[in-house]
């Protein structure tokens, strides 16, 4: 058994100037009667009443000594048990480039990729996952984490303008890389999502892909945008407007990124689609991968305040019944 705040065990000092109070205050009250002789007392043994005289005080004090108890909030924590947990170590690279602005994914595909990035990461509690985020160069925005909390205001967070603008592919997918290469996990994978062809960066796609596969990180990969010609709003002179552009995601090259490393390669037309797809890629990365023994915490304060109940309503009967003191 352990204690919450211990520190308040200290209190259980109070007790040795409370019984000394009780003696000195006990000397003082004691009766006397002069007699000219007691040999009419002769042979008269004090009852087992006079003998209980003092058991109201013990109960006072035992009662007290349980409440500092029940302040200080004891806790078991002999109760273990082996447990698995379902878990993998996944780095999401998200492609912030100008052409995620494009509205064939509504209101814009960074906006929709972000959103359906949030799901994912609600529905898997027990993954560390960490989110990096390029365009014309790429960094680190969370590394890995199980505090969901926060990485979901960091992706809330993420925007156009951030970094220059560009698609590096390849320079996103080695910083996801190298936030893997010191995990621990059995599992490690890359969620690789663009909308365009690599045309940035000092490190080509299949270069980063071939050391993806040395370090035995898996690598999904998942083009948004429709083919053809997409809009896209752009600045003018004359303020913001609406322009259409090619949309030119390198499925190619994504195919072969999740080949050479064991993934899977997606093309997410719509809001919808790329929803299916996280669920599939959420349903294929549920392998148990971590057994531990998990300590779990009885509160014990409860039982001990009905204690002290019980023993105080038993000093208060005892005193106005049967040990009942007469000034």
């Amino acid at each position: 058994m352990q204690f919450l705040h211990p520190t308040y065990l200290y209190l259980l000092l109070l007790l040795i100037p409370l019984i000394a109070w009780y003696v000195i205050r006990l000397s003082k009250v004691q009766a006397s009667f002069k007699l000219a002789s007691t040999n009419a007392f002769k042979g008269i043994r004090p009852t087992f009443r006079v003998y209980m005289r003092h058991f109201p005080f013990l109960l006072r004090l035992i009662s007290i000594a349980l409440i500092i108890i029940v302040i200080a909030r004891p806790q078991s924590t002999h109760s273990w048990e082996e447990t698995e947990t379902k878990g993998i170590d996944i780095v999401l690279a998200l492609d912030i480039s100008g052409s995620m602005m494009a509205q064939d994914l509504l209101p814009n595909r960074l906006v929709a990729a972000k959103r359906v990035a949030a799901n994912f990461i609600i529905d898997r509690p027990n993954d560390n996952i960490g989110l990096v985020i390029f365009a014309g160069e790429s960094f680190t925005q969370v590394p890995l984490t199980n505090d969901h909390a926060i990485l979901l205001n960091m992706l809330n967070e993420v925007d156009f303008g951030m970094i220059e603008d560009g698609t590096a592919i390849g320079l996103g997918l080695a910083t996801s890389i190298n936030r893997l290469r010191h995990s621990q996990s059995e599992s490690r994978v890359v969620i690789l999502l663009t909308d365009g062809a690599n045309n940035r960066g000092q490190i080509a796609p299949m270069t980063a892909a071939d050391l993806a596969r040395a370090e035995g990180i898996r690598v999904h990969t998942i083009g948004v945008g429709r083919e053809g010609m997409v809009p896209i709003p752009m600045n003018t002179p004359f303020g913001v407007r609406m322009q259409t552009m090619e949309s030119d995601v390198d499925m190619p090259t994504l195919i072969e990124i999740a080949r050479m490393t064991g993934g899977q390669h997606f093309r997410a037309e719509d809001t919808e689609g790329l929803a299916r797809i996280y669920d599939e890629i959420d349903a294929m990365e549920r392998d148990i991968i971590v057994s531990q023994n998990i300590s779990r915490r009885q509160e014990l304060f409860l039982r001990f305040a009905l204690w002290t109940l019980g023993l105080i309503l038993i000093e208060l009967l005892l005193r106005r019944t049967w040990l009942r003191n007469i000034p």
